[in-house]
């Protein structure tokens, strides 16, 4: 029994061009029959369907396994193409380089590039070692968390490509300028000594030569540390959500989050910045406020505020980062959300 457990785990990278077809065709079937099968799931309750609870129930129960296969496929396509972008190979790419160009480039980079809040002081001090510029530095690390597969694919496949793209557009715009700014404040003073006393070292792109099989790998791999480790976030997320959509009245969520009231995008990132989660339990969220009248620029400051400005990587961040630069970090960056969240309202 153990040596069948171990031939099928190993199946996918023995024979990836039969497994990644098969796995494509199974994820399209699962995913095509969830509108229906939560629909008759929820029938099967004691609940009535157009009731506060059977709607909140209906949201819980199909968006559950829609957002964890949407993350799923996700994470593991990435995880096949991260394996070609290193944290390693993006240093190396990242190193010497001028600002200005190269804040565009960090912030593109941090779309493809596997990043989480507990990677941020390892990828930080390789960076500062690497000789990458303290602006550009702060590009990528806010466009990796903020902007990066998991965010864009989710808002595709729930709101559409006007969303995503604008999503998208927003967001490394924020982690450019914000980026640019810091860079040109010359802050480098305000890095803790042990990091400023570290040597440099020169970057180089390792061999990432890999079979097809061991691509698949990576991609698994992915699934297990991310998915693993997310899901109960997402969980949280859509029972929110579902909270959200079964109970909250649209007229009093339209006041709050609305455009008419002026307040509602700087309340929305105040409420964000201390808040943690992830792309994947932000926008089930993100999805019930938009359905309830909650205006497109406030919910995406709340949604950029939640994931770039995130409790956990600050205080992560405070062991290279002394007070100063990190109160500046969270003042720029705020304040490009909030302009984000502002034009957005006014225009659409």
């Amino acid at each position: 029994m153990t040596t069948s457990f171990v031939s099928l785990r190993l199946w996918p990278s023995r024979q990836p061009k039969v497994f990644l077809p098969l796995a494509a065709l199974i994820w399209l079937g699962l995913y095509i029959v969830l509108a229906p099968l939560s629909e008759a799931f929820v029938a099967l309750l004691p609940v009535e369907r157009a009731s506060h609870l059977g709607g909140a129930l209906q949201f819980f129960v199909y968006d559950t396994p829609k957002v964890l296969m949407l993350l799923t496929g996700i994470v593991f396509v990435m995880g096949m193409v991260n394996s070609y972008f290193t944290p390693e190979r993006t240093r190396a790419i990242l190193a010497g380089r001028s600002e200005g160009a190269a804040n565009v480039m960090a912030a593109s980079l941090g779309i493809v590039t596997p990043f989480c809040s507990c990677s941020a002081v390892p990828l930080f001090i390789g960076f500062v070692q690497a000789g990458v510029p303290l602006g550009v530095t702060f590009s990528f690390l806010i466009s990796a968390p903020m902007v990066n597969e998991v965010a864009l694919t989710l808002l595709f496949s729930l709101f559409g490509w006007k969303v995503a793209l604008l999503y998208l557009g927003l967001g490394l715009t924020v982690a450019i300028v914000s980026g640019c700014v810091i860079g040109r404040l010359k802050m480098e003073a305000h890095l803790e000594d042990w990091v400023r006393e570290m040597p440099q070292v020169h970057a180089e792109v390792g061999d990432v030569s890999l079979r097809l099989g061991e691509r698949v790998d990576a991609g698994l791999g992915s699934v297990r540390e991310i998915v693993g480790r997310v899901w109960p976030y997402i969980l949280g997320g859509i029972a929110v959500g579902a909270a959200i959509h079964g109970y909250v009245p649209e007229d009093f969520m339209a006041s709050i989050m609305g455009k008419e009231a002026w307040w509602s995008v700087l309340l929305a990132v105040l409420i964000g910045i201390p808040m943690y989660t992830n792309a994947a339990g932000v926008i089930p969220v993100v999805q019930a406020l938009l359905a309830k009248g909650a205006a497109l620029g406030t919910v995406l400051a709340f949604m950029m505020s939640v994931i770039g400005l995130s409790l956990p990587e600050t205080i992560i961040l405070r062991k290279v980062l002394k007070p100063r630069l990190i109160v500046t970090f969270i003042g720029v960056v705020a304040c490009g959300i909030l302009i984000v969240g502002y034009v957005f309202n006014a225009v659409l």
